[in-house]
């Protein structure tokens, strides 16, 4: 699960709190989740970009997930009123190259596109996913596709905070060690080896640097 969004400037710092403090340990907590991340704008607008992993998506339209989406805590209900122009998405990973580390990547490159050509896909399952993977300080690569059943659901948390599914059917991930930048970096790279960039359009692309990581273990 993929979230984008805005929050208001007066209220980032309790923001930050309610998420490392409640939030990111209630979620991981849940059965079938694995790790939840939070991650910042490059630029330090006050936009994040918030995700778990999971065992599988249908952790994410479990029963114990549900009971938590639709019974949020009252910090949760308030924390949720200061978001904007929310975007959340479900996600099945289709490709992968490079590992998890120890410890979660200091920056990642998030960008969400939709393909001209459906038959392309293989293309960047393949060949564009291991071309940026093959990028100076890049640790992972993942690619996804947008579950758009599960990510339709309604629930009481949605309710407050009014975000669903973005309009781009795919995300595509990139870990990397040092801040990224647009010229020379792993999408560039990926374009040029497999012609990516002509497949792709309604691409967005944000940057980011890790506020929070909290894998299952620690602590749990």
């Amino acid at each position: 699960m993929a979230f984008w969004a805005d929050i208001d400037a007066d209220y980032v710092l309790r923001y930050q709190q309610w998420h490392n403090c409640e939030h990111i340990p209630e979620r991981v907590s849940i059965p079938g989740f694995v790790e939840g991340r939070r991650y910042r704008a490059l630029d330090d607008r006050p936009h994040f970009l918030m995700f778990y992993d999971t065992q599988d998506t249908s952790v994410l339209s479990s029963e114990a997930y549900m009971a938590a989406l639709n019974k949020p805590t009252p910090w949760t209900r308030e924390a949720l009123t200061h978001f904007r122009n929310p975007t959340r998405d479900i996600f099945s990973r289709i490709a992968v190259v490079g590992r998890q580390r120890k410890f979660a990547s200091s920056y990642i490159t998030s960008l969400r596109f939709d393909l001209l050509d459906e038959g392309s896909e293989a293309t960047y399952a393949e060949r564009w996913v291991q071309a940026a993977a093959e990028s100076e300080n890049v640790e992972r690569v993942r690619l996804y596709k947008a579950d758009a059943l599960i990510g339709n659901m309604g629930t009481s948390e949605r309710s407050v905070h009014g975000g669903g599914p973005g309009k781009q059917a795919y995300l595509a991930l990139i870990e990397e060690s040092a801040p990224p930048t647009e010229a020379q970096g792993p999408i560039s790279r990926a374009d040029a080896a497999t012609g990516g960039g002509a497949q792709r359009s309604s691409e967005e692309i944000n940057r980011y640097w890790l506020e929070i990581a909290h894998r299952k273990g620690d602590g749990e």
